[in-house]
């Protein structure tokens, strides 16, 4: 049995809701769907999510809606035509109108999107909706309540169809409550593990996760396995072909994810997985990002002065700054933070950090990025850092930053922004030609 989550790129337009609606057909274990909210058609086009959260702002502000939800109107009404569906789709839409303007929560809002879809889907191919609602229970923290996974969706006959909105659920009082952007991802791992699906298959834009940016180095490979940690460190470096946080319900149960292209539903995809035959390539790719900062701090003896480290992330924390790494030395410590995190609160933390820590000397360098090689089987193989850095030293790019947690699932480097599409190229001709 499979659970099949289609994102907003693949019910963008009627045409492609048929495509997806052939994909289904064509496997009758694919039992239970999860759709997105209709994404762009085209470059210039606007996701519904965005026009309704544009909505609900402007409704809060008293601002006119008609031109924003126009569009959403036009959107679907044009879809359900083309569909030939049988729904009062017009009047679903002036139901949702309305309580835009009568200043709904923003969660409620913006969750009409996949809601709407979803009506849409299951009436197109004949199949039972399943309001979110009633099955997602999402606790006052935003964190998954766990009954979720013996309420309802227990009940369900695995021999039905069935069509489910993503992205939302509810909270203790019914209310309506949704996951972070592109959390339909989330909502199809909580089907499947409710379920006991076989299989999740994860249906989007792209064949699954490549060996690199494409926007980078020409052609990448495919990556046909990688398991659930690689996935994770993949995503934190930007590599954002799949919601991070999807793992964590499949997670625990073992249940593989497909990710899979609805343009060409041919492609095997790219499965994530608990283990994967790591002779076949111990590196599984490569992933960086851009527009980091570094907070250089020099102190004779900081290794002898008890708590140093905790006052300085009291610093960063007192001014509401979180960091990605801290590579230090016996009188050195560095901390890695996002430039948006940084953002106009330089100059108030260097200056805290001279009146706290009395650092010899303390300065942010700015331009870092950051690339990590991943791949759970690098530790049972030597020299797999020794390879990296020759690469980087063929190309001529310094390393500013090197940092290896002791699990050696990945090695990250920082490099200078100039330096980064270079590096990235050098790494993928090292290890994946």
């Amino acid at each position: 049995m499979k659970v099949c989550k289609f994102g907003g790129s693949s019910v963008a337009d009627a045409e492609r809701i048929k495509k997806i609606a052939h994909i289904i057909t064509s496997d009758s274990d694919r039992k239970f769907i999860v759709v997105s909210a209709p994404g762009k058609r085209h470059g210039d086009d606007k996701k519904i999510t965005d026009l309704l959260y544009l909505c609900h702002e402007l409704a809060n502000q008293d601002l006119d809606i008609d031109e924003p939800f126009g569009v959403i109107e036009r959107r679907f009404v044009q879809i359900a035509d083309e569909l030939e569906v049988r729904l009062d789709v017009p009047g679903t839409l002036a139901t949702i109108r309305d309580s835009i303007l009568k200043k709904t929560t923003v969660d409620f809002a913006v969750s009409r999107g996949e809601y709407l879809c979803a009506r849409i889907f299951a009436a197109y191919i004949g199949a039972t909706f399943v309001e979110a609602a009633n099955f997602v229970k999402i606790r006052e923290n935003g964190m998954l309540d766990g009954q979720t996974y013996t309420g309802p969706f227990s009940e369900l006959d695995k021999n039905n169809l069935y069509v489910m909105p993503g992205f939302y659920g509810a909270d203790s009082s019914g209310g309506i409550r949704v996951f972070s952007r592109g959390g339909s991802d989330i909502s199809g791992a909580i089907a499947a593990r409710a379920l006991g699906a076989d299989v999740y298959e994860n249906w989007t834009d792209v064949s699954g996760f490549l060996m690199a940016d494409p926007n980078i180095v020409d052609s990448p490979k495919p990556i046909r396995e990688l398991t659930y940690r690689e996935v994770r460190e993949l995503a934190y470096m930007g590599a954002q072909v799949f919601h991070e946080e999807a793992i964590f319900p499949v997670y625990p149960v073992g249940i593989p994810i497909n990710i899979r292209n609805t343009g060409i539903p041919e492609d095997s995809g790219t499965y994530i997985i608990q283990k994967r035959d790591f002779s076949k390539g111990v590196v599984a790719g490569i992933a960086g990002r851009t527009g980091f900062s570094l907070i250089v701090i020099e102190k004779m003896l900081m290794n002898k002065e008890l708590g140093f480290g905790r006052r300085l992330f009291e610093i960063l924390e007192s001014n509401d700054v979180s960091f990605e790494h801290a590579p230090s030395g016996i009188d050195t410590m560095s901390v890695i933070v996002r430039d948006s995190q940084l953002e106009g609160k330089d100059e108030t933390i260097l200056e805290e950090i001279k009146r706290v820590l009395k650092p010899d000397q303390v300065e942010i360098q700015n331009g870092l990025s950051l690339i990590s090689v991943v791949g759970e089987g690098m530790s049972h193989q030597i020299g797999i850092a020794a390879r990296l850095f020759a690469a980087l030293s063929s190309a001529k790019v310094n390393v500013k930053i090197i940092d290896q947690g002791s699990s050696e699932i990945n090695i990250t480097v920082g490099v200078s922004e100039g330096d980064f599409a270079l590096a990235i190229g050098a790494i993928y001709r090292e290890f994946h030609e």
